[in-house]
């Protein structure tokens, strides 16, 4: 389970809607408590390809949020982005580019004007979704 405060969604989607129609990205850091995925801080960071079907993130600021993490004692959770228009699930492009099988892969649909959240694990071609809790905080 993907636990993410109400705080940190607002942000992400907050972001997401800034940058439409390009994908926005991030990284998402935190804790790790039995099964659960505790979300402690989002990266809001730029998508370098300012495209609207793919992103790759700005590498000098993904360095930069990493060592924040450190810094701070949090564990890299996995990542989020954007699908300003399809549906939040992940495309054959976000499949191929998943390498890391213990990251969490959140993918924000903004499709129709409705925003839809949805976290997945993702092992070759093959992405599960997992369960995705907003809290209050």
């Amino acid at each position: 389970m993907i636990i993410l405060s109400k705080n940190d969604y607002e942000k992400i989607l907050a972001h997401a809607k800034n940058e439409a129609p390009v994908e926005a990205c991030g990284l998402i850091a935190g804790e790790i408590s039995g099964n659960d995925k505790i979300v402690k801080k989002v990266y809001i960071l730029t998508n370098t390809d300012h495209a609207e079907e793919h992103f790759t993130i700005d590498p000098k600021e993904q360095l930069s949020a990493i060592k924040d993490m450190r810094a701070n004692g949090l564990i890299p959770l996995g990542n989020w982005h954007s699908h300003p228009v399809s549906p939040s699930r992940p495309s054959d492009e976000d499949k191929r580019l998943a390498y890391d099988s213990s990251a969490s892969y959140l993918i924000l649909s903004l499709m129709n004007n409705e925003s839809v959240l949805n976290s997945f694990h993702i092992e070759g071609d093959k992405a599960e979704k997992e369960e995705l809790v907003i809290g209050q905080e």
